[in-house]
């Protein structure tokens, strides 16, 4: 189980960043979002390869226009 912006999310063992950045409608193809994991971040390129452990936090942060 990890911690997903604040929700607890199951997921396999050994599952990806990037397979638990799809529960919340984030793909690789997504624009203007940052994600950290155990408050490091984590550059878009690692996504698919970085294998998430149990417990693990995660935060994906999504930048909006406006004022």
């Amino acid at each position: 189980m990890i911690v997903l912006n604040g929700d607890r999310v199951q997921l396999p063992e050994g599952a990806s960043l990037l397979a638990a950045l799809a529960n919340i409608g984030i793909d690789e193809e997504s624009r203007g979002v940052a994600v950290a994991v155990d408050g490091e971040v984590v550059p878009r390129t690692h996504w698919e390869a970085y294998t998430l452990h149990d417990g693990a936090r995660v935060e994906a942060l999504t930048a909006m226009q406006g004022g």
